[in-house]
């Protein structure tokens, strides 16, 4: 047996010592890496964040003391030392664990944290409440893995340095090598200015001197001492202007080293950052030496580290971007890509290989990402800005002031639109076309497959378009014929139509029209007679098929990997009402929930627009 299986809760890990603690670490590895090899997750992060969670529940009190994790993804050890050992088999799963904390899931999930940056805002709000309750509790934020990039990290650091609350942040630092960090003068330094005696008697010297003019000289004279005698000062400056006490950086994956600090920081008062150095894929070789890939490598087999791929003959849409992107920029030199942090994962990384100097990763800053594209705009240049649907909503408002107020004309794709599969509510990209179509000067634009992709994108460098929206699914297309077609202009706002009926009408916008297409030969074959548009563009909406559709059909079935409030079907519905349209509309898409995880497929029955929901749809429209 062992250690792993008696662990069913952290009291369990109390008991250990550190060789134990050791051992549990290695486990708890083997166990992540034996289960993600069969169900795919977010394997690198969570390897090198292993001896960080052991570490937290072994010297602190949670649930009672509340721990927050930033990037939830790194928080796999977390789940399973808190009573989700098995219930981990079906991490990602239809009716399985959430990938990322969740409150509804479990005591020990203090904050739900799907999007990245999020935890010292949360954390500082706990802290705060705890302190005006009279609770005696710590506060602990985990953040890393490029979290500390977002603009809301700073944000709380800054807020939390001026309230003086008690407060552990623990900055996860994956990205650089440990050795030229630590050193034998660093270590006692950190063993001394984080020792219970020495910070009483440094409360005790403090407290006697008082608010003098000689206080605030000896505290300036020995914050520059140690940061002279400190490698890393740079980031011990950077805290510590922010009010913040900075201790660090250890290597955070010696649990050794990882107990004995947060022991002595747990009774050290005020805000504090504890910086750790960890390897992301700790303990996985293939998963250390590529870290990029095995940040979500998909299965795999966990002996040789041999990925699992399925010969496809079919494009995904991110590459149809990418590549189509780059034949664009070649012919257009005032184009230019931004994207925040997911350049492989949009596939921006295929211009920036040949083109780095006209692409420009700005980390995980949603918001500064489009302001930055609208200053490019401002200038001249003609910015393609790739965002993830779901972290675009960060953004929102500077898309609305930034670039639509302004009539810039930036070109904003929207990667993973709708139902993203596995990794649930907080990444499906479900809100973008219903928020967006209320704002003025924008053109939003949803393609039926790869060719209507490479064509808006071509389109949208055009002077008639003006600040445009792209959106687009995750995944594999329709098999459409696309590489070096010949660019084809789309007009504005303007549908197509695919299939010539007389009973019933299906609108359809975006990728999701695929199963329409299929579900419209179903009904064909058991004759029924539907007529089908693909509306490709949800604003400005082509009225004209409108008009034609209300004058000639009793029932109109609208189609959408979107939010059915506030998208195509609301913007159909309006119309008939305006209009006084004598017509019923039926909408398929996403109702007025949060979906949670499972595959696509699954969410798209679950959500009742599959094929045969379609279908089943166009068969009770008919009666």
């Amino acid at each position: 047996m062992t250690i792993l299986d008696n662990i069913d809760s952290p009291a369990d890990i109390k008991k250990l010592n550190n060789a134990q603690l050791e051992q549990l670490c290695r486990e708890l590895r083997e166990y992540i890496i034996e289960c993600c090899s069969q169900n795919p997750g977010h394997i690198g992060s969570s390897l090198g964040a292993v001896e960080i969670a052991v570490a937290i529940h072994k010297v602190f009190d949670t649930p009672n003391d509340k721990v927050v994790w930033d990037v939830g993804h790194q928080a796999y050890a977390h789940k399973i030392l808190t009573g989700r050992k098995e219930a981990f088999k079906k991490n990602r799963m239809l009716g399985g664990l959430s990938g990322f904390p969740r409150r509804c899931e479990s005591e020990y999930d203090s904050f739900g944290t799907g999007h990245s940056s999020t935890s010292i805002s949360a954390a500082l709000g706990m802290a705060v409440a705890a302190q005006l309750q009279g609770k005696k509790e710590h506060v602990i934020a985990v953040i890393g893995d490029g979290a500390m990039t977002g603009g809301l990290a700073f944000e709380g650091l800054n807020n939390a340095g001026s309230l003086k609350t008690d407060l552990t942040v623990i900055l996860n630092d994956n990205q650089i090598s440990i050795d030229q960090n630590i050193g034998g003068l660093h270590n006692y330094l950190l063993k001394i200015t984080t020792s219970q005696r020495y910070n009483k008697l440094k409360k005790s010297i403090w407290d006697r001197l008082g608010a003098s003019r000689m206080r605030a000289h000896i505290q300036k004279a020995v914050k520059t001492l140690k940061r002279s005698l400190l490698k890393d000062s740079e980031a011990g400056s950077l805290f510590d202007s922010l009010g913040f006490r900075y201790f660090g950086p250890i290597d955070g994956n010696n649990i050794e080293q990882m107990v004995s600090t947060l022991s002595r920081l747990k009774h050290i008062t005020g805000p504090k950052l504890l910086h750790v150095i960890t390897l992301k894929g700790k303990g996985y070789k293939p998963a250390e030496e590529d870290q990029s890939v095995w940040h979500a490598p998909g299965t795999f087999d966990m002996k040789t580290g041999k990925r699992t791929s399925k010969k496809r003959e079919v494009s995904r849409y991110q590459d149809v971007f990418g590549e189509t992107l780059l034949e664009l920029a070649r012919q257009n030199e005032k184009i230019v890509g931004i994207t925040p942090a997911m350049a492989t994962g949009c596939s921006m990384n295929i211009m920036m290989k040949e083109m780095p100097e006209r692409t420009f990763d700005v980390g995980i800053a949603e918001q500064h990402a489009v302001t930055f594209s609208a200053g490019l705009a401002a200038e001249g240049l003609l910015p393609f800005c790739n965002i993830y649907s779901s972290f675009s909503q960060r953004a929102y408002d500077n898309i609305i002031h930034d670039v639509a107020l302004q009539k810039l004309k930036v070109v904003l794709c929207f990667d993973r639109g709708g139902l993203v599969g596995e990794d649930g509510a907080t990444h499906h990209g479900v809100f973008d076309m219903a928020c967006l179509r209320p704002v003025p000067n924008l053109i939003i634009a949803a393609p039926l497959n790869e060719l209507e992709l490479r064509n808006i994108m071509y389109s949208a460098t055009l002077p008639e378009y003006g600040t445009t929206i792209i959106r687009y699914p995750r995944g594999y297309g329709s098999g459409t014929k696309w590489q070096s077609a010949v660019f084809s202009k789309i007009e504005i706002g303007k549908a197509v139509k695919l299939h010539e009926g007389n009973q019933v009408a299906i609108l359809s916008i975006g990728a999701i029209g695929n199963k329409a297409i299929e579900a419209v030969q179903m009904a064909e074959d058991n004759g029924l007679s539907v007529m089908h548009y693909d509306m490709r563009f949800l604003k400005p909406l082509d009225t004209d098929v409108l008009k034609e559709v209300c004058a000639k059909f009793k029932h109109i079935i609208t189609l959408e990997d979107g939010s059915l409030t506030g998208g195509l079907h609301s913007a159909v519905s309006e119309y008939v009402a305006d209009n006084g349209c004598n017509c019923k509309v039926t909408g398929l898409g996403i109702p007025d929930r949060f979906i949670e995880q499972g595959t696509q497929s699954e969410l798209y029955t679950e959500c009742n627009y599959n094929t045969d929901n379609i279908f089943q749809a166009i068969m009770s429209a008919s009666k």
